[in-house]
């Protein structure tokens, strides 16, 4: 028996060819627990387990979409380990420094919400290549700017154009995998993003020490180059078998589909109950997680005389402890449950952020920095689910509002980490952000409790009326 087909009769192999396809859309609309055994018990068969359903073309374009993710968060983390080096070498403080993260985050912040609608009407691919490919300007940009000011300004470009890459990459698989391979393929543009922070903090700091902050900007210019050519590329042949395509659906048009004005959208995700636990807890998230974690390397470097390059390294495990997560995150999801998981997370990235910030020898630093990002992108992962669950019928919407949210919390958090270095030390702020993201947890877990038993009450009272 395969995938529930009984070995038969002879009489039933003519019919296979027209078994093959008719279930593989219909198993879209099966128990997802039940189509994960089918598949991966059928893995041997191709054909019957629906992975023919996704074209090599598709499977390429999603490879293309990953290294855009990793180009992005790349891009975003860069200048974490530079951040002394830039300090000395315009002559500022370290907050004043710190402003070429703090401005590169509220940019991407705030660009998430004009690229959604943008990429519904030209389209996600087209937007994601040119995107790409501006990047590259910003960059050329950093590499020959002469004042902290410029460089500021080069970055707010970069952020211009990277702020498209992720959401509207997830969104471009959304539409074009099948809902049953959904998941597996999102998850290979969020390895290429959480490769990205490992690459960034990591090349950032090798650059930095070896040849120059500005070579790292140079290594940015060929990448963003070399990703968006070879968007372009693949866009081109996207276009190409569209129009292919365009005689068939003038004959049969689709009615537009009737959507509400993101405005509308907007106002009614902010003004819902859990939609505002939500947002909040991603602006906090954002702040201690995210923004705190930009002086991680800075901190390093000035309480142990690390050189940038190892404490870009040592940090930059933090997104292999990510990996780490994604890889036994399903095993842990069904054993802890979202309120476990947000409680795990929160308390291993205080313990390691306290272990961090007080060692006197960099060797705890490393065991630190990878569990911290494990439990990080735990908490991180259960936020995710929730934000895709505020407001079902206006999801897209929901998940950039959430995006937004949360880097105007790593903007905060960059500028308020900052501002405290010198009042009270690098310790003490990397060690106040791992208690905020314990609390948080503690909280988060309390309210997905408190939601949870709602939900039950109503079913109980809905019920008991009928």
């Amino acid at each position: 028996m395969v995938l529930g087909i009984p070995a038969g009769p002879a009489r039933v192999l003519p019919a296979l060819p027209t078994i093959q396809r008719a279930p593989a859309c219909r198993l879209r609309h099966f128990d997802s627990g039940l189509f994960t055994f089918m598949t991966s018990a059928a893995a041997p068969s191709a054909t019957l387990s629906g992975h023919s359903s996704i074209s090599p073309a598709t499977r390429r374009s999603i490879l293309l979409l990953s290294f855009g993710t990793f180009s992005s968060m790349c891009a975003q983390r860069i200048c974490d380990a530079m951040l002394p080096e830039l300090s000395r070498v315009f002559a500022v403080s370290l907050a004043q420094a710190a402003q070429v993260v703090s401005v590169f985050a509220i940019t991407y912040g705030a660009s998430q919400l004009f690229y959604g609608p943008l990429g519904d009407r030209l389209g996600k691919f087209r937007v994601v290549t040119f995107a790409t490919l501006g990047c590259s300007v910003g960059s050329v940009l950093a590499v020959f700017a002469q004042s902290l000011d410029v460089l500021v300004f080069a970055r707010l470009l970069m952020a211009l154009g990277a702020a498209a890459l992720i959401p509207l990459a997830m969104a471009w698989v959304g539409d074009n995998v099948p809902a049953d391979q959904l998941q597996e393929m999102l998850t290979r543009t969020g390895l290429g993003s959480t490769l990205g922070i490992v690459g960034g903090q990591l090349v950032g700091g090798l650059f930095t020490d070896l040849l120059g902050w500005r070579w790292a900007f140079a290594f940015m210019t060929v990448l963003f180059a070399i990703v968006g050519a070879l968007l372009w590329r693949d866009w081109r042949r996207q276009t190409a078998a569209e129009h292919e395509k365009t005689k068939e659906r003038m004959a049969a048009p689709s009615q537009p589909v009737q959507r509400a004005h993101f405005v509308t959208q907007a106002l009614e995700i902010i003004t819902g109950k859990w939609s505002r636990v939500v947002l909040l807890m991603a602006v906090v998230e954002g702040a201690v997680g995210f923004g705190v974690l930009a002086i991680w390397a800075s901190h390093l470097h000035r309480s142990l005389g690390l050189s940038l390059s190892v404490s870009g390294a040592i940090v930059a495990l933090f997104g292999l402890g990510g990996m780490v997560y994604m890889a036994v995150g399903p095993h842990l999801i069904r054993r802890l449950g979202q309120q476990g998981l947000v409680i795990m997370g929160g308390a291993i990235v205080g313990v390691c952020a306290l272990v961090l910030a007080y060692t006197p020898h960099w060797g705890p630093a490393i065991p630190a920095s990878l569990l911290a990002g494990f439990g990080f992108f735990a908490f991180h992962n259960t936020m995710q689910a929730n934000a895709t669950q505020m407001t079902p019928h206006a999801r897209g919407t929901a998940v950039s509002l959430f995006s937004s949210f949360l880097f105007l919390g790593q903007s905060l958090g960059v500028v308020l980490a900052a501002s405290l270095i010198d009042r009270i030390g690098t310790s003490a702020v990397v060690a106040l952000g791992g208690v905020a993201m314990a609390v948080e947890g503690v909280y988060f877990a309390w309210a997905l409790g408190r939601r949870q038993a709602g939900t039950v009450n109503q079913a109980s009272a809905g019920s008991g009326g009928r």
